[in-house]
């Protein structure tokens, strides 16, 4: 009955509208004055100082930014954080052996005696937040070029972070919005010790692979779960087995109401970018141009790394994350081409900027001030429409393409120091006047040294735990030809001019050399060379060579492309501030920047062409419908199964039996809102964000307010497999869950908590 309502919504046949997305990626601290109104009208019941307070314990308490490209949300009193799995896949892959393979098994710390330290993790929590586009814009002026207001304004930030954060322990930044037209000064608490917890092995966290992934209907248990630690006396520090779970200013209670189509929801998060203001020369270099070279470099890459996971479990758990990271890119970039395309993206930008032209030539103030916007952006995307595709092949097959361009270059920085400090200590030595200040200059000498070949070996250590040999050298023969048979000569790194005179071209024979040679590329060989550096024999590295080559062509396009950039970076300054003055009466939101945002909504189900339905919410029934053992992106574990065939489900079924596993709504999210909690109206976690659908792809670019879903795994699914699954019922007793007929019941007991009050 349920679903036949649902549909009955979807077509319009009921006294409801169809639903259309809420666009905008809201700063929480303009909540109150852009949307609290709107938001209370479709179901918000708490107050705009429950949202976003600096001063009281509020929802943005309990956001995380986790590791600066995902977010989490806080669910119990002592720092239990949520996630999505694939936020933590890099980590559950850092802990995974054969022996103990936690990415296809899972892992549970049934005590916080077992959770997982994870180095260079961390949790970031926003203190507050403070306009500061005064202070920015009257240091600069009109006749500075674009370079030099934005080093001004990183001038002016980097003053404004250090007053801010004066004789405390937060740290803090200022960002530029809407193309350099406003400015935000951000203070944060950050913690270093993030422990994992928890992860539903692979077969539920990634359940449909890349063939699922960007898709709707979905059946993913996209959750894993950390808890962030502090010192005995309550500050943030590193890693130490003497820290204690954090204490939470604030966590989100966990609803078991579940949801129904038109349901208010809300989202925090930290969303990395958006380019919504992107012109229609923009869509055209990324339909034609940058989007198919990328996926195109991908698709190889992809395909080596496959083959050579395929045959070894070993290599399949070293290359886990950096194969997951690859696909996950290469899937997108195919379903925004494509979606650019069938949502006329375009034509849309086309008819938006002849809008913008016909009201500034109306009007000879506007001719002056913005005359020559479209023009700019129209002249610097011609300039780079000849390079574009080389840029792409330098960094996406060049420098990321195999992992020892990267490696070799950071290496070489290091070693490179290492080296010239020899002729410092002679020329110090020459000056010294005494015996015993030569003596003192030797050890310091000494010591300098041993601690940056001890930071190198830390690096190779690290560098090398996830490195294939084999792999590796298939992935420079194959990416690197790529890159030799399709980019112009005059956009080639130069060690390409040494493969033509040598190897006639032929990159597998080079790449021969290079992995009998290089000390880059075989641990045991660089390992070796630490031992007894020699400066030649490290300059004459052909790998050195190339990392040192491929980077230098990248940090030197800065200066190949300087006029294009001056000219775009203006076009957009002013685009932004122009269409924003045209449309007064209309709430622009800034594109994401990995600052917090929140963005609302409503559960809805949608149709994505002529003669297609797709509900608002996926079931268990949904995974077992597509089991395939064949294939190992849906096999069903034999545990879930036999839950699944006994219908034990507890208290986490829907009132129809039902085992919720998804659900969609039409809130405004990007990358980097991986993990989001999606909230109720009453400020309680229903759900954790962990993907968008197909399609709305050109999302990013353009805003799809019909076909525009978050899809997010529903927090009864979660809490499922945690406990009945896994059997870690102890971190169900750490959460406060909530029911609608509890709330009714709390509200007249006095001694209700903080956390259930909201």
């Amino acid at each position: 009955m349920k679903k036949f309502w649902s549909l009955m919504i979807a077509l319009g046949i009921t006294s409801g509208a169809t639903l259309q997305a809420h666009e905008g990626m809201w700063l929480p601290m303009l909540i109150k004055r852009l949307n609290y109104e709107d938001m209370k009208a479709h179901g918000l019941q708490l107050t705009a100082e429950e949202l976003y307070s600096v001063n009281n314990s509020s929802l943005k308490d309990a956001i995380v930014s986790l590791g600066g490209f995902c977010t989490g949300e806080l669910i119990s009193p002592d720092g239990l954080m949520l996630t999505n799995h694939h936020c933590g896949f890099s980590s559950i892959q850092s802990h995974s052996t054969v022996e103990n393979d936690y990415l296809t098994d899972g892992f549970w710390a049934m005590d916080r005696s077992k959770e997982l330290p994870n180095e260079g993790l961390y949790a970031r929590f926003l203190v507050r937040m403070e306009d500061v586009t005064e202070q920015v814009l009257a240091e600069l002026s009109d006749d500075m070029s674009e370079a030099d207001r934005q080093k001004k304004a990183a001038e002016v930030g980097k003053k404004l972070a250090a007053e801010a954060t004066k004789d405390s322990y937060y740290d803090a930044e200022v960002k530029g919005f809407f193309h350099g037209n406003e400015y935000y000064l951000f203070v944060y608490e950050t913690y270093r010790d993030v422990r994992l917890v928890g992860a539903p092995p692979s077969s539920i966290g990634k359940y449909g692979g890349d063939t699922d992934n960007w898709m709707w209907p979905r059946h993913t248990g996209d959750f894993s779960m950390f808890r962030v630690y502090m010192s005995p006396d309550g500050k943030p520090a590193e890693y130490s087995e003497d820290n204690v779970p954090m204490k939470s200013k604030h966590f989100l209670p966990v609803s078991l109401d579940g949801v129904q189509e038109g349901d208010f929801t809300m989202i925090f998060g930290y969303p990395g970018s958006t380019d919504r203001y992107l012109s229609s020369f923009g869509v055209s270099q990324a339909i034609d141009k940058y989007n198919p070279t990328v996926v195109k470099i991908r698709d190889l890459k992809l395909e080596i790394m496959k083959e050579q996971m395929d045959i070894d479990p070993e290599v399949r758990i070293k290359l886990a994350a950096k194969y997951a990271q690859t696909s996950n890119y290469w899937k997108y970039y195919i379903g925004q081409t494509e979606q650019l395309k069938r949502n006329r993206v375009l034509q849309k930008k086309q008819k938006t900027e002849k809008e913008f032209l016909d009201w500034v030539n109306a009007d000879p103030a506007r001719q002056e001030k913005y005359g020559e916007t479209l023009d700019l952006l129209k002249k610097a995307y011609a300039s780079t429409d000849a390079t574009v595709k080389g840029d792409v092949y330098l960094f996406e097959a060049g420098l990321i393409g195999p992992m020892s361009p990267l490696f070799a270059f950071r290496m070489d920085r290091l070693m490179g120091r290492y080296f010239s400090m020899e002729d410092e200590l002679d020329k110090q030595l020459k000056e010294a006047d005494s015996k015993e200040k030569k003596e003192e200059l030797k050890k310091n000498f000494e010591e300098k040294r041993a601690a940056i070949l001890e930071q190198v070996r830390g690096m190779a250590e690290d560098h090398f735990k996830d490195y294939d040999e084999t792999t590796e050298k298939k992935l420079i023969a194959n990416l690197w030809q790529l890159y030799y048979d399709n980019v112009p000569v005059d956009q080639q790194p130069e060690f390409f001019r040494y493969i033509e005179k040598k190897f006639k071209g032929d990159v597998s024979k080079y790449t021969d050399k290079v992995f009998d040679k290089s000390i880059m590329v075989n641990k045991e060989r660089f390992m070796a060379f630490l031992e007894d550096p020699d400066d030649d024999d490290f300059e004459d590295d052909l790998m050195r060579q190339a990392g040192a080559d491929l980077i230098a062509m990248y940090f030197g396009r800065e200066a190949r492309n300087a006029e294009a950039s001056e000219m775009m970076d203006k076009g957009y300054r002013l685009w932004t501030a122009g269409i924003r003055e045209m449309k007064p009466d209309h709430k622009f939101s800034p594109d994401a920047n990995s600052t917090m945002r929140m963005t609302w909504g409503e559960v809805g189900s949608y149709m994505p062409q002529d003669a297609v339905f797709y509900d608002y919410y996926t079931t268990l029934e949904g995974v077992m419908q597509k089991e395939d053992p064949s294939n190992p992106e849906f096999i069903v574990p034999e545990r879930l199964k036999e839950l699944y065939n006994k219908k034990d489900y507890g208290q986490y079924a829907d009132k129809n039996g039902e085992l919720p596993v998804c659900f969609i709504s039409d809130n405004d999210i990007t990358g980097g809102n991986s993990g989001s909690p999606v909230i109720n109206g009453r400020g309680e976690l229903i759900g954790c964000a962990f993907d968008g659908n197909w399609e709305a792809m050109s999302g990013d670019i353009a805003f799809e307010d019909q076909l525009q879903r978050t899809i997010s795994v529903d927090i009864r699914y979660v809490l499922f497999i945690i406990d009945k699954y896994a059997g870690a019922s102890h971190l169900i007793d750490e959460m406060n869950l909530v029911t609608s007929a509890k709330e009714v019941k709390e509200e007249a007991q006095p001694e209700k908590t903080e956390a259930s009050k909201m």
